[in-house]
């Protein structure tokens, strides 16, 4: 697993006129080719009377999946733009296409690259963009005495408390970056001099958006 990585939550729509000219841009996050292809498809039949409906998309823990297409417009104007846009903002599992309603007048290449690339830059600012980050959903159970001082570590390491549930003793579920899971570990023993026990109970990936935790199984 990535210790984290860039992607989209949720997908947004964004616009620009050049020259008359329509260029909306539709990102959607995407986890397969397969459901990169039918959100293309989908985009041509939304916009069927455009001139064109370029697309660019990345996929993979490593990339392994990167296509564009410039869907009629000269060779390397569009679908090659987009996806320099999708990789310089370092985006992963991110799909894009930009509909280019014709409005009569030629941009030339330079105007072309320019006018796709900002579209896709309008796109993903219309878009909820998070960063996925490596973790391990952790349960610590400690007795009435260790509680406050657990509760102060986890504040002072920004840890998340998750859930906890008060009975003959007490768990506390916290989410803890993976790269950091032996020295919370570590910290957690020394705080209740042993007393505490801690058991991870799952991998996964979480991100931080608007003050709200939001968990993933990938």
């Amino acid at each position: 697993m990535l210790e984290q990585y860039k992607t989209v939550y949720q997908g947004g729509t964004g616009e620009i006129v050049e020259k008359k000219s329509r260029f909306i841009a539709t990102v959607r996050p995407v986890k397969t080719e397969e459901e990169a292809m039918l959100f293309i498809e989908e985009m041509k039949k939304k916009y069927w009377d455009a001139r064109h409906n370029c697309s660019a998309w990345v996929i993979g823990e490593r990339r392994e999946s990167m296509r564009c297409s410039d869907d009629g417009e000269p060779q390397g104007t569009a679908g090659k733009p987009m996806l320099d846009v999708l990789l310089g903002e370092e985006l992963y599992n991110t799909a894009v296409v930009v509909t280019r309603y014709f409005g009569g007048t030629l941009l030339g290449t330079g105007g072309l690259v320019r006018a796709y690339s900002k579209a896709v830059q309008e796109g993903l600012a219309a878009s909820r963009v998070i960063t996925k980050r490596h973790g391990i959903l952790t349960e610590v159970g400690t007795d009435y005495n260790g509680v406050g001082k657990l509760q102060y570590l986890f504040a002072q390491s920004d840890i998340p408390i998750m859930d906890s549930v008060y009975a003959e003793d007490v768990r506390l579920q916290v989410l803890v970056p993976a790269a950091e899971a032996e020295r919370v570990k570590k910290a957690v023993t020394e705080a209740t001099s042993a007393r505490a026990s801690v058991t991870e109970v799952k991998e996964l990936y979480f991100a931080v958006s608007d003050g709200e935790y939001l968990l993933f199984d990938d």
